[in-house]
């Protein structure tokens, strides 16, 4: 009689830790959380009271900001992980496949949020600590269980998505004036053509999960195409804000140059919402979507540049 001999073969320590790391990766959903502080940390720099460049500043604020946006997005991916395993572009998920426990995830949004929150107090102000913390808040317990209820969800969700923008420019100038709130603008009517692009492409997904988030009830319709328009639109007066306010000495934040380069940005983003309007096609809609990602570090960037200029 032949015996069956099993050999495991163990993963190597080196794997292991790669696999760990890709996890957390995803756990914190990397790239968004980068492209969040990012808006936050370019509003830190457009405050007027930054005059040059502290890199030790500019690394505590970034690491404050990424722990406590991969804490919200920990959080997310808690509340979601039944939801998440059934669509195919989140069912890679940690927690959703069951390569992280629930009680691992928690305890890194704890301590990921926590942390985060005391960076931005201890090494900039009480009030920059006080909205990431109310943006956590509200993007984790609020945004994310509506997100099955109403379609209002994504009206919701854009408070916590912009108030990085409030953050920043709190960090970096000690208050909430008029140049924070311009920004806080430009990021909310940003995300309705950005959000929506994304769950017309997503849609099938979406509804799979129970999610609600198109405008309309019937998913990818002209009515949506045309709230995605009448929000890129909204967008076009907004930019002209930062020529006027938010500088110092009372001035502006741009310049010609950079007027200039944020009203091109904005009418590409009308023009992309309007052909998927005429096209009403899922191409159209990752058109809107591409240039969606485009478009915020481009304005934000432009408005830097006319600053250091």
């Amino acid at each position: 009689m032949i015996k069956k001999i099993s050999v495991t073969v163990k993963q190597p320590s080196s794997l292991k830790f790669a696999g760990k790391l890709q996890d957390y990766r995803l756990l914190i959903k990397f790239n968004l959380s980068f492209m969040v502080v990012f808006s936050a940390l370019i509003s830190y720099l457009l405050a007027p009271k930054i005059k040059e460049y502290d890199w030790a500043q500019i690394g505590l604020f970034f690491l404050g900001g990424m722990l406590v946006t991969g804490s919200a997005n920990t959080i997310n991916q808690i509340v979601e992980k039944d939801t998440d395993a059934l669509m195919k572009r989140t069912a890679n998920r940690p927690v959703a496949a069951g390569r992280m426990s629930v009680q691992e995830a928690s305890t890194f949004a704890v301590l990921s949020g926590i942390g985060g929150v005391l960076i931005l107090w201890l090494n900039f102000n009480f009030l920059a600590a006080a909205l990431a913390a109310f943006s956590l808040f509200v993007y984790a317990f609020i945004y994310t269980p509506l997100k099955k209820v109403s379609s209002i969800s994504v009206l919701v969700g854009a408070i916590p998505g912009s108030l990085p923008c409030l953050i920043g420019w709190a960090a970096g100038n000690d208050d909430l004036s008029i140049g924070g709130w311009v920004l806080f603008a430009l990021q909310f009517f940003w995300q309705f053509p950005h959000f929506w692009a994304i769950a017309w492409i997503a849609h099938k997904d979406y509804s799979t999960a129970g999610f609600k988030l198109l405008p309309s009830d019937q998913g990818p319709t002209k009515y949506s195409a045309i709230q995605a328009i009448i929000y890129s639109l909204l967008l076009v007066p907004v930019g002209v804000l930062p020529y006027f306010v938010g500088g110092p000495n009372g001035g502006g934040m741009s310049g010609i140059v950079s007027l200039v380069i944020v009203m091109l940005a904005n009418l590409a983003m009308v023009g992309q919402c309007v052909r998927l309007y005429r096209e009403m096609t899922v191409k159209a809609a990752r058109r809107v979507m591409f240039s969606s990602y485009i478009y915020l570090p481009v304005v934000l960037l432009s408005l830097l540049a006319n600053k250091t200029a």
